[in-house]
C-alpha cells in the first residue's frame, strides 16, 4: 500500500514538473504564401519562428498559418482576439477594421524615404499608435512590418502618365475609406476587393486596375493581368502585428523580452527582403521581362498628383475622423519632420 502511495505521488509531482515545462505554442498567422525568400511576412514569420524557439530552448513554440489558412483577415484578428489564434501579421486594412484612426496614416507622399518611414514607424509615434491601438482594441502589438514599401499603380487600360489618365479607370482598393477617397480623388472609380479575389477581379475585368508596392504586384502575380505599370510612390503603408493581449502578458518577463526581440529583427528581415527584390531581377525587370509598361510621370504631373491626393486627403481625414483623426494626422506629420531634420 506505502509503495502505491509513493509511486502515485512521484507520478503526480512527474505530471505536475511536465505541464510546467509544457511549451507554449504561439499560432502566427499572415496573408501570403509562405515563401520566405519572395515574401515579406513570410520572411517575417520564418525568422521569428526560428529565434523564439532557439531562444527559448523550445519552451515557446511557433507554428506558421500561411495565406489566409484560418480565414479572412477579420476572422482571422476575431480568433487573435479571443486567444484562439495568438498573433497575426495584419495589413493596414485589417488593422482599420478594427481601429479606424489607422486610415489617417494613408497621407499620400507624407513619407519621403524608407529610413524616414522606419524612423517613424520604430519610435516615439510608433509607440504611441501601438499605447493607443491596446487601449482602444485590446490587441498587443509587436510592431510594424512593411507592407511591400511605396504604392505603385497598374491597370490593363492605357498608361496612366498624368492625373486625367485616371479618370473613368475601376481601381481596386483595400477596405479603407482612406484609399477609396484618394482614387476618387484621382477620377478613378474605387472598388474593395479582398486580396484574395484581387487576381480574379483583374482577370475579368471587374477592375481595371490596383494599386501596390512592386512586391505585392510580383506576389500576387498581378503582371499576368495587368499592363501598365506606373511609378508614382504615393502611399508607404505597413503590417500591423498584433498578438493577443492576455497570452503575451501570461508569458514570462524572459518570454516577452524573446518574443519582443524576434518581431524587431523580424521585422527588419522583411524590410530588407523588400528591398533586395526591388533591387534586383525579381523587381522591375522581372516586370518588364512580363510584358509590363513601365512608365514614370514627369516632376510636374508628380506634383499634380502630390496636390490633388494631399489636399482630399487632409480634407477627407478632418470630415470623417474629426478632431482625433486631425490630432494623430499632426503627430504623424510632426514625427516625419523630425525623422527628416534628422536624415538631412
Amino acid at each position: 500500500m506505502r509503495k502505491s502511495l509513493a509511486v502515485f505521488f512521484v507520478m503526480c509531482i512527474l505530471l505536475s514538473a511536465s505541464s510546467a515545462f509544457a511549451a507554449k505554442t504561439i499560432k502566427l498567422s499572415h496573408l501570403n504564401p509562405q515563401q520566405p525568400f519572395d515574401v515579406a511576412t513570410a520572411a517575417m514569420s520564418a525568422v521569428f519562428k526560428s529565434m523564439v524557439e532557439a531562444q527559448s530552448n523550445g519552451e515557446l513554440l511557433v507554428e506558421i498559418y500561411p495565406a489566409g489558412q484560418l480565414g479572412n483577415e477579420r476572422e482571422t484578428m476575431e480568433q487573435v482576439k479571443v486567444g484562439v489564434v495568438q498573433s497575426y501579421i495584419a495589413s493596414a486594412g485589417g488593422m482599420a477594421s478594427f481601429y479606424p484612426l489607422y486610415s489617417v496614416l494613408d497621407i499620400p507622399f507624407a513619407i519621403p524615404s524608407y529610413n524616414v518611414a522606419w524612423e517613424v514607424f520604430d519610435g516615439p509615434f510608433g509607440e504611441y499608435l501601438a499605447s493607443d491601438i491596446e487601449k482602444q482594441t485590446g490587441f498587443k502589438v509587436l510592431g510594424y512590418g512593411e507592407a511591400g514599401g511605396f504604392f505603385q499603380i497598374t491597370n490593363s487600360k492605357r498608361p496612366i502618365k498624368t492625373v486625367e489618365d485616371m479618370k473613368g479607370l475601376k481601381i481596386r482598393t483595400m477596405t479603407l475609406p482612406s484609399h477609396q477617397n484618394l482614387m476618387k480623388a484621382y477620377g478613378a472609380g474605387a472598388t474593395p476587393v479582398a486580396w484574395a479575389e484581387v487576381y480574379t477581379a483583374l482577370q475579368t475585368g471587374v477592375v481595371d486596375g490596383q494599386h501596390n508596392p512592386i512586391p505585392i504586384i510580383l506576389t500576387g502575380k498581378l503582371f499576368e493581368v495587368q499592363k501598365y505599370l506606373t511609378l508614382t510612390n504615393h502611399l508607404y503603408s505597413t503590417y500591423c502585428w498584433v498578438m493577443n493581449k492576455g497570452f503575451y502578458e501570461g508569458l514570462t518577463e524572459k518570454e516577452r523580452f524573446i518574443v519582443d526581440e524576434a518581431a524587431k529583427t523580424a521585422i527588419v528581415a522583411g524590410r530588407g527582403l523588400n528591398r533586395i527584390i526591388e533591387a534586383s531581377d525579381k523587381g522591375l525587370p522581372a516586370l518588364i521581362e512580363a510584358g509590363m509598361e513601365i512608365h514614370t510621370p514627369t516632376p510636374e504631373a508628380l506634383e499634380e498628383f502630390r496636390e490633388v491626393g494631399l489636399k482630399s486627403a487632409m480634407e477627407f481625414l478632418k470630415g470623417e475622423y474629426g478632431e482625433e483623426g486631425v490630432e494623430l494626422a499632426e503627430k504623424y506629420l510632426e514625427a516625419i519632420e523630425k525623422a527628416m531634420e534628422e536624415e538631412d
